[in-house]
């Protein structure tokens, strides 16, 4: 061992924090152990007696439901050849039907939809709590589709081959139990397949990193090996990528959570592509690939900028290859390439300009080159392109923002304009209230944007109930949405909050992928402080403005966000008055050997490693909770079937809190996995619990 090392032991068993200390609720992570959910039970109770027996909690339950439930929310499509696909959950179907329609039928006020799957039906049927995780389908074959649930909502799930002519599952037809990973086309007869083959097969991290292709009418034992990846990896995967100039195989090995490997597959044989680690490929286009890039990079002499998006040649990935390597997009400080689609003849790119929406549609001329055109959607909102058509062109588009409810537009020849198809009716009266953004200076001098939405007649007097929400990691970009959050709540937290006379943040800290990969990076591992030095500069800012104080500030984070916010309220517990977390990783001395913790240590380091463990304990939450401080108080949700953030987190960070004598509500759905819910009902639940708690504390 290292001098240095063992100075740092040395040092760290001097100090005796809590988190030197054996961890007394350790037993919490055992999920399903009568001991814990007795425990478990027990909160749930003292939560629901403390908050849900309030009038103030029926009345946002009643809301929350009457919101979710609405008839008029947006029906989000995809298409599949003649077909417009929807999933949609009401009081009827709790667990959701999934539907199709035509376009000409879905241009109608009131489109009439065939029933293609009933997952209540089938749950009752199979005496098994499905939750609907998607259907895929191989391109221009309805009868060839693989349909994805999960029992209880985690990431963990089955695989049954579906007929989508006769919507009938196929006997016999492709099929796998319960496990973590993914199952890809190749064609009518043969699929890609990455899932628990037994010992040995899968990650630290809990994927698969064995794939197989697997031949219709062959037992999957038989399958045939196609690659296999190293146990410290994520993850590995194979798909085929399908374009007009040809089709191209695909195998993806994880090298972490934010580097990768990718090899094309060619007549048996396995080519590496020579591209860096943090580049991703995000399809094909006439036969070439699309990338993005995440750091600079130089090839045969061009160099190339982070942010940009390639057309490659595969052979020009090849050691020693030739081919043509374009530029589609170069990125700038303020515009980011959000994501990338590609249909026959042209390629969709949405990007993030200053944190609003755009989509660029990019074309080829006669002579070979680019050429694109924006398309012309509103401003200052988020635009997400949900479904394309490969051999039209065409797609659909969702448009929002804080206090516009989603609108649905079709997007097709001759002009390519935006046609809009549907949109939710108002959940609240949006023309009461602004979108104001401002910039706050953090610690080390960085301009950070956050959103304000607030009434046009609001009194800036530092005493108005303000819920800030913000994430801070894994590239994900917080854009103006009318949830607020980036759940679909569609427009719920104007009822419950806005109309009550709140005001609303939204906080794009670093961490995120606001302004690209840089402003990702800028908070990594030692350098993840740095997203809490921009949130507690958020909240500052806003007392500097008055529009609110601490007393009257809830903040609310779930997942990395969750942490974000465990770990600015052990920082600086005298900023806010409450705080929600939610399906959060707190205890960061043990995330890795929990459930799929192993696949962030790129994001956040690795805590054995005495290096990175020096700059880690410096924020854990859970280590740095003490005795003797007061914390705002505290809501918690989770769920027992979360199968990626481990629920121990939250368990054991609300049962130290206790027994430090703070206010702490803690909530744990028994079904939902990360999401936290599998039906309308459960999320209301959990959304009354969560304004409840603030309007208690912040008013």
């Amino acid at each position: 061992m290292r001098l240095n090392t063992i100075i740092a032991l040395a040092s760290l068993i001097a100090a005796a924090p809590a988190w030197a200390e054996e961890d007394p609720y350790l037993w919490l992570e055992e999920v399903d152990s009568a001991r814990a959910l007795d425990w478990v039970r027990a909160e749930n109770e003292s939560t629901a007696a403390r908050l849900a027996s309030k009038p103030l909690f029926k009345a946002l339950y009643s809301q929350a439901m009457e919101v979710l439930n609405s008839s008029s929310r947006l029906p989000v499509v995809y298409q599949q050849q003649d077909w417009l696909y929807n999933f949609w959950r009401d009081q009827e179907h709790p667990r959701g039907i999934f539907r199709r329609t035509t376009l000409e039928e879905f241009a109608a006020d009131e489109p009439r939809w065939e029933t293609v799957i009933d997952i209540d039906v089938l749950s009752s049927k199979e005496n098994q709590q499905w939750v609907f995780k998607g259907m895929s389908c191989l391109p221009k074959h309805p009868e060839n589709c693989l349909v994805h649930l999960s029992p209880g909502g985690g990431d963990a799930g089955v695989t049954r081959e579906f007929n989508a002519v006769s919507k009938t599952f196929v006997e016999d037809g492709f099929s796998l139990p319960v496990a973590k990973g993914s199952a890809s086309w190749i064609d009518a007869d043969t699929v890609f397949v990455a899932t628990d083959f037994g010992d040995g097969s899968m990650t630290s991290s809990g994927y698969p990193r064995i794939v197989k292709r697997w031949r219709r009418g062959t037992p999957l034992d038989s399958a045939e090996l196609v690659y296999e990846g190293d146990a410290t990896s994520v993850a590995a995967s194979a798909f085929r990528l399908h374009s007009s100039g040809g089709d191209i195989d695909m195998v993806r090995e994880g090298k972490t959570f934010w580097t990768a490997e990718y090899y094309q597959l060619t007549d048996g044989d396995r080519q590496r592509l020579e591209l860096p680690r943090s580049a991703s490929i995000n399809g094909a286009f006439q036969g070439r690939l699309i990338i993005s890039l995440k750091e600079d990079w130089t090839r045969a002499g061009t160099s190339y900028v982070q942010g940009s998006v390639l057309i490659a040649d595969t052979t020009a990935l090849y050691p020693g290859g030739k081919g043509e390597i374009d530029v589609l997009v170069s990125p700038d400080q303020s515009t980011i390439v959000e994501s990338v689609s590609a249909t026959d003849d042209s390629i969709l790119v949405t990007v993030l300009d200053n944190v609003r929406g755009k989509i660029y549609r990019y074309t080829t001329k006669s002579d070979g080159s680019w050429q694109h055109q924006l398309v012309n959607f509103p401003d200052n909102g988020t635009l997400e392109i949900t479904s394309t058509d490969d051999t039209s062109g065409s797609f659909f588009a969702t448009y929002e923002s804080f206090t516009s409810p989603p609108a649905l537009y079709y997007v097709a020849a001759p002009g390519w304009q935006p046609r809009k198809m549907k949109s939710q009716q108002p959940t609240f009266d949006g023309s009461r209230y602004q979108t104001l953004q401002y910039f706050a200076t953090s610690a080390d001098g960085t301009s950070v944007p956050y959103f304000v939405v607030l009434a046009k007649d609001a009194k800036l007097d530092g005493s108005n109930p303000t819920h800030i929400f913000s994430y801070g990691g894994f590239r994900n970009a917080l854009t103006p949405s009318y949830s607020g959050s980036y759940e679909s709540l569609s427009g719920a937290y104007g009822k419950l909050w806005l109309d009550r006379s709140g005001i609303f943040v939204l906080a794009n800290i670093r961490g995120g992928g606001e302004f690209g990969p840089a402003w990702h990076a800028a908070a990594l591992k030692e350098n993840r402080p740095r997203a809490f030095e921009d949130f507690e500069a958020v909240a500052e800012d806003l007392f500097e403005r008055k529009v609110t104080s601490p007393t009257h500030l809830g903040i609310e984070g779930r997942s990395n966000g969750g942490l974000l916010v465990g770990a600015t309220i052990t920082r600086r517990p005298e900023l806010y008055g409450a705080a929600i977390i939610g399906a959060p990783l707190l205890d960061m001395k043990r995330y890795h050997k929990l459930l799929a913790g192993a696949s962030w240590m790129a994001e956040y380091g690795d805590p054995d490693n005495p290096d990175e463990w020096a700059y880690i304990q410096k924020y854990s939450p859970y280590q740095n909770l003490a005795k003797n401080v007061d914390y705002p108080a505290t809501f918690f949700y989770t769920s027992t079937r979360d199968d990626r953030v481990h629920p121990g987190h939250a368990r054991k960070m609300a049962a130290r809190m206790k027994e430090y004598g703070q206010q702490v509500w803690y909530y744990e759905n028994m079904e939902g996995g990360h999401k936290g819910s599998s039906t309308n009902d459960q999320l209301a639940h959990r959304l009354a619990l969560a304004y409840t708690h603030l309007w208690t504390q912040l008013k």
